[in-house]
């Protein structure tokens, strides 16, 4: 009896294998770095298949050109119309189906399919995405849709690449699933993973700028068409700008189009963004510019703004990707106005915001729809909206700007204060300076006196006041600010003739570039003097030197100011990177008003 027992459990040992290797249905296991710490092991597991703000893989948007095989060529920048731009927007990594070169290789996402021993010779896999247009994967360096028997047994690495941003979170929520489903003996299994698409994140003023960007002037003959927009030489005087903010920071001077070198508002030309993911090493980090979305009108022909064009030329490349989302048609009257760059602004970080917050103006006039969805939709800075329809230009950055604080939060706004300028004004007239010249130091053909200002422009700039006032209700709600703990600069206002919309008439002190959180590149206000001094340079340099912040002062009369903009929006920045997205909580999409 003994010895019939042994024989059985000999014959039982020896028929499991078979009976594993031919009876039971394969179980793949497919991993991810799910855990977000760059490698692939058995602690993501868990949770694979359901992305959350915590848990969960993350793939770039693949959208730079890493072996620059994308060109511009010179009769792109000026032609009329949208093709040049799609095909544009259509050359970058993620629109071929090879992996290129060793530094595309890094911005892809890891996969790996687990080794299966048992599997027969003749088992197949498949992997797929859904949806099938967001991303691609690779095995070997190749187009991963089947797996074939070996790579099967003996385990295979794969490499994720996204191919889009999130444009629209009722579209596409940035998340996608990917499936690998494995045939043997005629049984099927399959295993997958949940991923989300990294986020396009918005840069705040406080981040140190690594690379700033400005116009410089070129040969053409003015705007797209051969029409210049202005007169009396304006944009004009660049080397007085250019020098002036070479002494406040290095800059990196870029042409125009070749009949629209005009447009030299950089700020306004795009957004800049961050796209990262987890990697062994460190977070592994796109810029994603953000084209502005602005389509004019010029003969009848909807034209993109041809000097967004240049971000193709002049900024695509090893790890810098361009997005655009452009309107069939131009919006109406002025609102194409509030689709530029300028309008954009952002928070740092505070409690309850961990990623900081959007900023923009909206109002009787509203940006694109498409376009301000897309930038505001990507899930982890929420949007505060304020007006800024009453503004002739009407951007963000006309009014308000981040600033260094030594407050709980670190940070504050340094605000353009039209009552400040006001009572300024009236302290060179108590002390008979009535007589100055406002502008008096610059080729400006309008230069009003002190008294003039205060006898006829008194109401509009007590109006831009309020609207002002307005604004910083909605500001000092979203934030937790106090009024105390703004920074106050004298803007004097004026109304724009002709619209009845309100624009600075001195120098937008706010409306300038933050080099680091402590050094400030602002417009020289050309004010009136007092004791020597000019007031208005006093009163910025000591109220942003409370906040230890140093004020270098750039002489954009001609070249900026008198167009409608100041140094902020002829010049643009990339910054360092700010700490990773996914180590902040919470994902959150509505805005305050």
């Amino acid at each position: 009896m003994r010895r019939w027992t042994a024989g059985l459990a000999t014959l039982v040992t020896a028929v499991t294998p078979a009976l594993t290797a031919w009876g039971t249905a394969p179980w793949p296991r497919l991993t991810a770095d799910v855990n977000r710490d760059g490698l692939l092991t058995r602690a993501d597991d868990a949770g694979k298949s359901t992305w959350t703000d915590t848990r969960g893989a993350i793939f770039l948007p693949n959208l730079d050109d890493d072996e620059r095989r994308c060109t511009v060529g010179p009769a792109d920048l000026d032609a009329p119309g949208r093709t040049v731009d799609d095909k544009l927007a259509a050359c970058n990594d993620a629109a071929d189906n090879r992996i290129n070169g060793p530094r595309d290789a890094a911005d892809l996402a890891p996969l790996m399919i687990d080794a299966q021993r048992n599997l027969s010779h003749d088992a197949t896999g498949t992997v797929t995405v859904t949806p099938a247009d967001k991303a691609r994967v690779f095995a070997n360096g190749r187009p991963a849709g089947t797996v074939s028997a070996k790579d099967l047994r003996n385990g295979v690495r794969l490499q994720l690449e996204g191919r889009d941003v999130v444009r629209d979170p009722k579209r596409w929520d940035g998340r996608i699933t990917v499936t690998l489903s494995v045939t043997d003996r005629g049984r099927t299994s399959t295993d997958q993973v949940e991923l989300r698409v990294a986020p396009l994140m918005l840069q705040n003023d406080l981040q140190r700028a690594q690379t700033v960007l400005a116009g410089r002037p070129g040969d053409g003959n003015g705007w797209w068409g051969g029409t210049a927009p202005y007169q009396d030489g304006v944009p004009g005087e660049w080397e007085k700008f250019a020098s002036t903010l070479r002494k406040a920071t290095t800059v990196r001077f870029v042409d125009g189009t070749p009949h629209g070198w005009k447009d030299m508002w950089l700020q306004d030309t795009f957004e800049p963004a961050t796209a990262s993911m987890p990697a062994v090493g460190g977070p592994q980090t796109l810029r994603i510019l953000i084209r502005s979305g602005n389509v004019w009108d010029f003969d009848g022909v909807a034209t993109p703004r041809p000097a967004g064009r240049l971000l193709y030329r002049d900024l695509r490349g090893p790890d810098i990707g361009i997005v655009q989302e452009l309107a069939a048609k131009p919006s109406p009257g002025l609102d194409d106005l509030l689709n530029m760059g300028g309008n954009i602004e952002s928070l740092p970080p505070y409690v309850g915001s961990p990623h900081g917050r959007i900023v923009y103006g909206s109002g009787a006039r509203r940006p694109d729809a498409e376009f301000i969805t897309m930038v505001t939709g990507q899930g982890y800075q929420p949007p505060v909206v304020v007006d800024t329809s009453w503004l002739m230009v009407g951007h963000a950055d006309e009014t308000t700007h981040v600033v260094r604080a030594d407050n709980a939060r670190g940070w504050t706004l340094a605000v353009a204060d039209p009552r400040l300028a006001a009572r300024l004004l009236r302290d060179v007239q108590r002390h008979g300076g009535g007589g100055q010249r406002l502008f008096a130091d610059t080729n400006a053909r309008r230069k009003p006196t002190v008294d003039e200002l205060l006898s006829t422009g008194s109401p509009a700039n007590e109006a831009a006041a309020r609207h002002i006032d307005d604004q910083l209700k909605i500001l000092l709600t979203a934030t937790g600010l106090r009024a105390d703990e703004l920074v106050r600069l004298p803007v004097f206002f004026d109304k724009a003739p002709g619209y009845g919309l309100f624009k600075a008439l001195t120098p937008g002190l706010v409306n300038g570039l933050s080099i680091t959180d402590r050094q400030f590149a602002a417009p020289d206000p050309h004010g009136p003097r007092l004791h020597g001094r000019d007031v208005f340079r006093q009163a910025a340099e000591r109220a942003l030197g409370r906040n230890g912040v140093r004020v270098h002062w750039v002489e954009d009369f001609f070249w900026a100011h008198l167009g409608g903009g100041e140094v902020h929006c002829a010049t643009n920045a990339l910054r360092v990177t700010p700490r990773p997205w996914w180590s902040g909580s919470g994902a959150s999409g509505s805005a305050t008003r």
